[in-house]
C-alpha cells in the first residue's frame, strides 16, 4: 500500500504539470466546470453533491497557486517494484500494475495535452482481439478526466470519470429543465438521482457505448492507417484537428457503437448516445439528427440506420481526404 500512495503521488504530480501547462486552454465556462469537478474528486464528494462555495473558491485559488510553481517542469519518471518507467510508457507500466488490480493511463489528447491517471482496476475483458481495462476508483488523475480511450491494442474505460460526467449532465439538465434526449433517456430508465440501481444501470449502458465507440475507433485505424495519425499530429491549427477528430469519432460511431445499439432496440441507451452527440459532430452530420427526430416522432429507426450506414463510407472517404489535403478541410464540404 505504501508502494502504490508513492505511485500515486508521482503520477499525481504528473498530472498537475500537465495541468499547469494546459488547464487554461479551455474556455473559460469549460475551465470552471473542470474545477468544479475535480475539486469534487480530490475532496471525496460523492457525484452530485454540490461543494462549498467558499471552500471551491479558496481551492481554486491555491490550485492556480500550485499550478504556477509547477509551470516549467519535467514528467517524472514512475517507480514501481524497484524498477522505473518512462511516464508515457503506459503499455509497460500496465503490465506490472494489473497483477496488483490497478491500471494507468497516458497519452496525448486534443492539440496534444498530455494526460495521466491512476486508478484501481475493476474486470479486464477481451473484445474483438483488443483487451479493455475497466477501471474504478482513481487515485491520481488531471483536471480534464476524458472517461475512455484506446491505446494501441487496450480499451480502458474509467468508471469514476464517467460517473461523475453522466452526473454533470444529469444536473445541468435538471437545473435548466431541459427536454432532449438525456431527459428521455432518463425517464425510459426511470432516473431520479446518482445512485440507486436505475443510476447503475445508465452507467452501465454508459460504459458499454465507450467501449463499442472506442471498437468502432480500433476499426477506423485500420480503415485508415497510421498516415492518419502523422497527419493528425502534424495539424497546427485547432479547428482543422477539432474537425479531424470529429470526422473519426462519427466514422467510428457508424462503424461500431450505433449498428449495435440499433441491433439491441433498446430506447434508453441510443437516447442516451444522442445526449451527447453535439458541438462539431453534430454540425457536420445532419442526417444522423434528422433520423433520431423521425424516430422519436414516429417510433421507426429507418432513417437513422440509413444515416449509419452512408456515414459509414462518407467518413472514410472524407478522412481520407483530410489525410490527402488537411489544409482543405472545410465543414460545410464535409457534412452529410
Amino acid at each position: 500500500m505504501e508502494e502504490l500512495a508513492a505511485l500515486a503521488r508521482a503520477v499525481q504530480r504528473n498530472c498537475d504539470i500537465a495541468d499547469a501547462c494546459h488547464a487554461r486552454e479551455a474556455s473559460m465556462c469549460t475551465y470552471l466546470l473542470q474545477l468544479r469537478e475535480f475539486y469534487q474528486w480530490q475532496a471525496g464528494l460523492p457525484p452530485g453533491v454540490p461543494p462549498p462555495r467558499q471552500a471551491l473558491a479558496r481551492w481554486i485559488q491555491e490550485r492556480e497557486t500550485h499550478w504556477t510553481r509547477l509551470e516549467g517542469e519535467d514528467y517524472g519518471e514512475l517507480s514501481w517494484r524497484g524498477k522505473r518507467y518512462a511516464p508515457f510508457d503506459a503499455e509497460a507500466i500496465n503490465e506490472a500494475l494489473l497483477a496488483h488490480a490497478c491500471v494507468y493511463g497516458a497519452g496525448l489528447g486534443r492539440r496534444r495535452r498530455p494526460h495521466f491517471f491512476l486508478a484501481e482496476l475493476e474486470r479486464v475483458e477481451e473484445r474483438e482481439g483488443l483487451r479493455v481495462l475497466v477501471a474504478g476508483r482513481e487515485l491520481a488523475r488531471d483536471l480534464a478526466a476524458f472517461p475512455a480511450a484506446l491505446q494501441g491494442t487496450i480499451i480502458i474505460v474509467r468508471r469514476d470519470a464517467l460517473r461523475r460526467w453522466i452526473c454533470s449532465k444529469i444536473e445541468l439538465s435538471r437545473a435548466r429543465a431541459q427536454e432532449g434526449a438525456l431527459a428521455r433517456a432518463l425517464a425510459c430508465w426511470r432516473l431520479e438521482g446518482c445512485d440507486g440501481e436505475a443510476f447503475e444501470r445508465t452507467l452501465d449502458a454508459q460504459t458499454e457505448a465507450l467501449v463499442l465507440h472506442e471498437l468502432g475507433e480500433a476499426r477506423a485505424a485500420q480503415l485508415l492507417g497510421k498516415a492518419w495519425e502523422t497527419m493528425l499530429a502534424g495539424l497546427e491549427d485547432a479547428r482543422t484537428e477539432l474537425l479531424a477528430r470529429a470526422v473519426r469519432d462519427n466514422l467510428a460511431d457508424c462503424l461500431s457503437t450505433l449498428p449495435a445499439l440499433l441491433a439491441r432496440k433498446e430506447p434508453a441507451p441510443l437516447h442516451l448516445y444522442f445526449s451527447h452527440f453535439e458541438g462539431l459532430r453534430r454540425e457536420i452530420f445532419p442526417a444522423l439528427a434528422a433520423g433520431y427526430r423521425r424516430w422519436c416522432e414516429e417510433g421507426a429507426a429507418g432513417a437513422i440506420a440509413r444515416a449509419v450506414r452512408e456515414g459509414a463510407e462518407h467518413w472514410a472517404r472524407v478522412a481520407r481526404r483530410l489525410v490527402a489535403d488537411p489544409a482543405r478541410a472545410d465543414v460545410k464540404q464535409v457534412a452529410l
